[in-house]
């Protein structure tokens, strides 16, 4: 894997934008408190948790996030194992993975939180995973962030528009850098760099319930290796996660030492599937990373392990992502021959016969998958894909209703649907699931286009027009609805 470059002028722009976003919103004064471990805390949680959604807004608007549901299930599935092992937790806490190829993880207010796809790369194990996640998921139960809103909020609004300039120009890197650096040298403590006191206590609280999720504390003082190995390479090279996480080679030897002093629970006790994980990163690599450094990462692996079954699927991946289908399929084959019970495997087998047009093997193989693995939501989609493809729209309404009844936020499943029932001739279901998904994805003015016509086919009074017409609502701030747009239809 090649080592990623970035500009600090931009990592220092990442930083002013979570700094802004949240003294912005906390400028207007808090009142109520909210208990902390360590001290008093400034924000309530309603507080946070409004916080919380308009930094979501932003997040959803400016970066991009891997919706793959293998790797987003997987990563969701041991951050909630871990906030399993909380007491009461004080927020419903959500795991996302930014594609960026920069190491990189933070807790944004109320419980989101965040990995970057390089950190993710960068790590050989799920242990090293909830290690950083347990951390994280300590930050937001510690109320860290809530504290340095507190010592934020008294930046002047005149800052606050030099910072916003410099993130919104989009401009060169340099100019928006300066801009945001001479707004942040005006402010003085327009900051969320953690101290070593939040860190220590992040540590101590996250390794506190890592180990009762089964986790050991080695892993997390693995990845805190490399990510400081690779603070070796140059100033450019800095990871962001240092930006925000200081003292490193204090938390390693505090980690090394609690890790001499708890020898029982220094290893993990959880039963872990070492394929999952490899999965995982070998989907992040060949489908979200550079494909020559892919394909140079699976070759790798192949010379030292022909019969590498995970390396013979990532190299399938790559190649169907590069458009040579055949060859793909090749290589899925090698690797379902492998490992012949792996429905995964089976399922983007399936995937990469459907790129090639070849439905009925799609078809056939999909349904093998599921056979196996009937939740999986990648798997139910992409056969309701391959049933419309076959002139089977009835087919790919059920396996698409299917799928949403079990994964109601899969966003791809809500369009095809729409799609599937506009087919179909149900033009209120149509419009109602277009107006769905494009309102999920931000693009307001096609929601209420959809929405407003879908009034035109449903019933009154019928539950599903009641439904519309608060989302309408909503979303014209108690205006009414624009009904003059033309159909899609």
């Amino acid at each position: 894997m090649g080592i990623p470059r970035f500009n600090y002028t931009m990592r220092l722009t990442r930083i002013a934008i979570v700094a802004l976003l949240i003294t912005v919103i906390a400028i207007g004064g808090v009142s109520e408190a909210y208990p902390s471990p360590s001290s008093h805390i400034y924000l309530t949680t309603k507080q946070e948790r409004k916080l919380g959604r308009k930094f979501m807004l932003y997040v959803k608007k400016h970066c991009e996030l891997i919706e793959d549901p293998f790797v987003v299930n997987y990563v969701d599935r041991i951050g909630e194992h871990i906030v399993a092992q909380l007491p009461a937790p004080p927020f419903d806490f959500h795991f996302y993975i930014i594609k960026e190829d920069v190491y990189n993880a933070f807790a944004a207010p109320a419980g989101h939180v965040f990995i970057n796809s390089g950190l993710l790369n960068a790590m050989e194990s799920e242990e090293e995973l909830a290690g950083i996640l347990a951390h994280e998921v300590a930050h937001v139960l510690c109320r860290h962030i809530s504290k340095q809103i507190e010592r934020s909020k008294k930046i002047g609004l005149a800052t606050l528009a030099g910072v916003l300039t410099g993130i919104f120009l989009g401009g060169s890197p340099t100019a928006t850098g300066a801009i945001t650096s001479s707004s942040i040298a005006a402010g003085k403590s327009l900051s969320l760099k953690y101290s070593r006191e939040n860190e220590t206590e992040a540590d101590q609280v996250g390794l506190k319930y890592l180990t009762r999720a089964g986790y050991g504390g080695d892993g997390l003082l693995k990845i805190l290796q490399r990510i400081r190995a690779k603070q070796w390479f140059g100033p450019q090279h800095i990871p962001s996660y240092m930006s925000t996480h200081p003292a490193i080679e204090t938390r390693m030897a505090y980690l090394d030492t609690w890790i001499q002093t708890h020898p029982e629970s220094s290893k993990s006790v959880r039963a872990v599937d070492p394929t999952y994980f490899r999965k995982v990163r070998t989907k992040l690599i060949a489908l979200y990373g550079d494909t020559r450094a892919a394909h140079s990462e699976f070759d790798s692996q192949l010379r030292k392990n022909p019969e590498n079954a995970i390396a013979y699927y990532g190299k399938g991946l790559v190649l169907d992502r590069n458009g040579k289908k055949k060859e793909a399929v090749e290589n899925l084959k090698t690797a379902l021959r492998l490992r012949p019970l792996d429905s995964d495997i089976l399922r983007d087998l399936g995937k990469a016969y459907f790129h090639m047009g070849d439905s009925v093997n799609a078809l056939k193989t999909l349904k093998a998958a599921l056979a196996f693995s009937p939740k999986d939501p990648e798997g139910r989609f992409l056969l309701g894909r391959a049933q419309t493809e076959m002139g089977d729209l009835q087919g790919a309404l059920e396996s698409f209703k299917t799928l949403l009844d079990t994964t109601p936020d899969y966003l791809p499943g809500i369009y095809h649907l729409g799609q599937t029932y506009g087919k179909l001739g149900n033009l209120g279901e149509a419009h109602y699931h277009l107006g769905i998904y494009y309102k999920e994805i931000g693009q307001l003015k096609n929601a209420k286009f959809h929405l407003n016509r879908a009034l035109n086919f449903l019933a009154k009074g019928s539950t599903r027009r009641v439904a519309v017409e608060k989302i309408l609502k909503k979303l014209s701030g108690g205006q009414g609805h624009d009904r003059n747009e033309k159909s899609a239809w």
